[in-house]
Formats: structure tokens, C-alpha cells, sequence
């Protein structure tokens, strides 16, 4: 494998996997690291923190609070990054990336609506305001009458059903339900569980993903009792490392994305 490649936001046992499995130059960064690019060359720094040095490859698997701007000069950059860097950076903001995805979900309903900062949202059903850019269950909260927040927000039904979660991943790809102690929903929670994957869900986020243009994503969605299915969010960069089998999977996929790229 020629060039320097380097890892962004995996952690150490992770790392340790791809050390045994490279055998040319690595770099490593758990953290959000500092880059430049010169007449279209890429440079991270040292993880010493002094200096830096040429990367020819990056494996980014992150969320960190400032990334968009990173991500936007690996995009400029231009070279071989898993994820797409310009599919990361399109989705990296929640709202941005939400109205990008209902163009190409079967699954876009109920209409979305949006509240400005400060602005008193008043409604006659149970809704749920979602802000920020993090993942996880936070900055969402339900409301059933009028809701006001710090900062500009999404603003969906509540719908009761299961939440699920779809991962793809090149050809393969898998359906976890979701579980958690009260309305919200986790891939954390010890009884989330890998499930029988219903087709419908598996050809529509390759569709979004195929949309982005991202190699690796997860779609969740809420499948009410009535079977019907509702898109929530993109996850361009999902857990890979809650379940042993898709770990394995993401460990191959990367493992064969650089070869191809060397």
C-alpha cells in the first residue's frame, strides 16, 4: 500500500486492528487532527502535535464538534477518503442534510416543519423539536403545546412505533432495533439487537446513500403499527463497533477500500 495513510476518530482497539493489517506508513488520530493542503497535496499534523506530514489516504470515523470545516478541506483536497468527504460534508449538518435526504427517501412523511431561535411553536398534537448537530438522542425534546427553544430547530410529529436502524455497508447490510428506558432510542442500550432486515428499508437507504454518495451509512426510521415506515435521520458515520459482525465487516471493507486505492 503506497503513501502515508491516516485513521481519524477510531479508537485504540480499533486502530490496533488496522496497525496489524498495514504495513506501510500509518497515522493516527483519535481526535479531530489540524490539516492543510498545497497545490492539491494533503498535510495532518504529526501525532506528536509538531509538524506534519503528507497523507496520500484517510479513513475518517468521527463526529467531533468543529469538523465541518475539516471535512470541507478534505473535500477540497479532492483525494481517496472513506466516507466521500463531499458526501460527509453534505451531511454532517442535521437540518441541511435532512431536506438533501427527503429528495431521495420512499419514506419523507409526515411534512417536516422548522422553528427559528426564539420563536414559539404552538401546536394541537404531540410533536418532537430536534436542534444541533449531535447525535445520540440529544437536543430533542417532545412537546404537545406550544415549545420554544435557544436555537433553530427541526420540527417533526411524534410518532409511536419501533425505531429501527438500517446499516449499509457496500453490498451488505443489516437492521438493528433500536431500544432505550423511555421515547428515546439507542444503539447503546444492552437490548438493542441486530433483527430480520425488511427489504423496503435496506433498498431505500442504498437509495439516500447512493444519493449522497456515501459508501457507508445508516438510515433511522420509525415503523409505526400500522407497518407504515418514516424516515428520521442519516448517520454518516454509524456505529460500526456495537455489534461484533458488523465491526468484522467495516474492519474488511476498509481493509479492502485502501488495497483498491494503494
Amino acid at each position: 500500500m503506497a503513501g502515508r495513510i491516516c485513521l481519524i476518530g477510531l479508537d485504540e482497539p480499533q486502530n490496533a486492528t488496522f496497525k496489524a493489517r498495514i504495513s506501510g506508513p500509518l497515522l493516527v488520530h483519535e481526535t479531530l487532527p489540524r490539516i492543510f493542503v498545497r497545490d492539491g497535496e494533503l498535510f495532518v499534523e504529526a501525532s506528536s502535535g509538531f509538524g506534519y506530514l503528507p497523507v496520500s489516504r484517510v479513513v475518517f470515523h468521527g463526529i467531533f464538534e468543529h469538523d465541518h470545516d475539516v471535512i470541507a478541506g478534505l473535500a477540497l483536497w479532492g483525494g481517496p477518503c472513506l466516507p466521500n468527504a463531499r458526501a460527509m460534508m453534505d451531511c454532517r449538518l442535521k437540518l441541511p442534510c435532512l431536506v438533501r435526504a427527503l429528495q431521495f427517501t420512499e419514506f419523507g412523511q409526515p411534512h417536516r416543519g422548522f422553528a427559528s431561535s426564539r420563536v414559539e411553536y404552538s401546536t394541537d398534537v404531540e410533536r418532537v423539536a430536534k436542534w444541533g448537530n449531535w447525535h445520540c438522542g440529544e437536543n430533542k425534546e417532545r412537546f404537545d403545546r406550544t415549545w420554544q427553544g435557544e436555537e433553530s430547530a427541526i420540527v417533526e410529529r411524534y410518532l409511536h412505533g419501533e425505531a429501527v436502524r438500517v446499516v449499509v455497508m457496500g453490498d451488505r447490510y443489516w437492521q438493528i432495533k433500536l431500544e432505550g428506558e423511555d421515547w428515546l432510542k439507542s444503539i447503546h442500550h444492552p437490548t438493542a439487537c441486530i433483527v430480520e432486515p425488511d427489504p423496503r428499508l435496506v433498498a431505500d437507504t442504498r437509495k439516500v446513500a447512493q444519493g449522497f454518495g456515501l459508501e457507508i451509512a445508516a438510515n433511522d426510521y420509525i415503523v409505526t403499527a400500522d407497518g407504515q415506515s418514516h424516515l428520521l435521520e442519516v448517520n454518516h458515520i454509524p456505529n460500526v463497533t456495537r455489534f461484533p459482525e458488523i465491526w468484522d465487516a467495516y474492519a474488511d471493507y476498509v481493509t479492502e477500500w485502501l488495497s483498491k486505492t494503494s
